[in-house]
């Protein structure tokens, strides 16, 4: 489970600064030279790059050029600063008008959205929105995504779970991916290679015998892929059946 989520912070705090409200009081501190979205473009870059680990007000005060101390001058602390970084993604996401599309273009479309959100910000697959920062962002993201759904007859609440539904299974996927990615970064090894390596061993301890349906299906989805797991065949297998589902839920028919 990851330790990273949202709305860890001081709520009313962190609302005004999604927002960009003023602060309640006068604001105590050396002058401020560089803005709220300097602080926060800088925190995304670093997570990028270093993962969310690496985002520490040290580090983010080192990135933008000022003292640590002054950093608390912008953000009270990380936990704000990841529901401002975490909105400022979704803020920058694409919404093309797809209103002409039918409703299976328009959700598959956001999905994939989703997905490449999580290819350019790893990051976001692992933090836990149980809790989410209700900023411009999200709320442009939420008002964007719902409407994938018009003309499909559902009703209000179900409309939000099967928004939900879908951008679950993106998040899962997206973080599946990305362990897959850091397993071959880690050994230097692709998994054909890896695959190749282990095969005498695995040829003996593998015994068709007693796994009958295991080793010929696990071969034959191997040869296909070229490795145990593929993350994009998985996607789109998974999409397909994501949509399948919201179709029987649509149309009123019953799920097999």
């Amino acid at each position: 489970m990851s330790h990273h989520r949202t709305g860890a912070g001081d709520p009313a705090r962190t609302l005004r600064l999604l927002w960009r409200q003023p602060d309640e009081g006068p604001r105590r501190g050396p002058r401020q030279g560089r803005s709220l979205d300097d602080i926060v473009t800088a925190a995304v870059e670093l997570a990028d790059t270093e993962g969310l680990d690496a985002v520490t007000m040290r580090a983010v005060a080192q990135a933008v050029g000022v003292a640590p101390m002054t950093l608390y001058t912008y953000v009270p602390g990380k936990a704000e600063l990841l529901d401002l970084m975490l909105d400022a993604s979704y803020a920058r996401m694409p919404r093309p008008d797809r209103d002409g599309d039918p409703w299976r273009a328009r959700v598959a479309a956001l999905a994939r959205d989703n997905r490449d959100l999580f290819t350019a910000h790893p990051w976001a697959a692992e933090v836990g929105t149980g809790r989410p920062p209700l900023g411009p962002g999200l709320m442009a993201k939420y008002e964007y995504e719902l409407r994938a759904f018009d003309g499909t007859g559902l009703d209000d609440v179900t409309r939000d779970a099967a928004l939900t539904y879908v951008l679950d299974f993106v998040r899962a996927a997206a973080r599946s991916a990305a362990e897959a990615r850091s397993a071959q970064q880690e050994s230097a090894w692709t998994d054909e290679q890896w695959w190749t390596a282990n095969a005498p061993l695995l040829a003996q301890v593998l015994d068709e015998r007693r796994f009958p349906t295991a080793v010929r299906v696990g071969a034959a989805a191997g040869a296909a892929q070229n490795a145990a797991y593929d993350p994009d065949q998985a996607y789109e297998f998974g999409l397909a059946r994501v949509l399948d589902g919201l179709d029987a839920l649509i149309t009123g028919a019953p799920p097999n």
